[in-house]
């Protein structure tokens, strides 16, 4: 079916998918470009297809098309891309696996985005998202992690419930300063660990800090006071990874 019209009841619906309350009541999102969307139909998170009119992207899901000015409409894109998917939530996976990601109230969409790229690139079974860390879902988070969030398991769990449980489950908790601590290039990991990353401004929240068993950082010039957390992290997992 074409859709014509910005006033069109299920194009407002789509659009409300922009805004993180009408996502967390609908359990949908949307998707962006052509890589995006066809990474999300890899791991079958595509609802429907959308398409702006005459365009070929045969793929097996339900397909409605548009107008230009509709696109541009539904898109959060300076320059629309021609493809976009509205898709549902992951399912959170109850096996956690061995190696975790814990994160601190990240704030910053392109940190997060960067953060599950790397998760990805270095062998992360699962991210684990504080309250109050920034929506899995925001567009930005999405392009940011080129897809792979559809390749990780993503919880959000209150940290001050899940650490202990962690801990009883023989997870060693590695906290994360600028200096003192462990080395992370001479660390000895146990087989079962979960790094924590915090907040860009702040780091780790002291009620977290508390329940940490050790803590790492990154050995650098000391011209360098800190790393971008996406930064950071990336160097962190590698390291581990070895």
């Amino acid at each position: 079916m074409l859709y014509t019209s910005t006033d069109n009841q299920k194009i407002k619906d789509i659009k409300k998918l922009q805004q993180k309350k009408y996502r967390d009541k609908k359990k949908q999102f949307l998707v962006e470009t052509d890589h995006l969307v066809l990474e999300a139909y890899k791991k079958g998170f595509i609802d429907e297809l959308i398409l702006e009119k005459d365009t070929l992207f045969p793929l097996d899901v339900p397909t409605s098309y548009v107008t230009n000015d509709v696109m541009y409409y539904l898109s959060e894109l300076e320059s629309p891309s021609n493809v976009m998917a509205v898709c549902h939530k992951k399912e959170e996976e109850i096996e956690l696996g061995n190696r975790i990601l814990v994160l601190d109230e990240i704030q910053d969409p392109g940190n997060l985005g960067t953060i599950i790229r790397s998760a990805v690139a270095f062998h992360i079974n699962t991210i684990i998202l504080g309250d109050n860390t920034v929506d899995l879902y925001n567009q930005k988070v999405i392009r940011a992690s080129q897809g792979m969030l559809f390749h990780m398991n993503i919880v959000r769990k209150n940290l001050l419930e899940i650490l202990p449980k962690l801990e009883n489950l023989g997870y060693d908790l590695l906290g994360t300063k600028v200096t003192h601590g462990n080395d992370i290039k001479t660390l000895e990991k146990n087989e079962k660990f979960a790094i924590i990353m915090g907040n860009e401004g702040n780091g780790i929240s002291e009620e977290v800090e508390e329940l940490c068993h050790k803590f790492i950082y990154i050995d650098m010039n000391e011209e360098c006071e800190s790393l971008n957390v996406g930064v950071a992290t990336s160097i962190i997992l590698y390291e581990l990874d070895k």
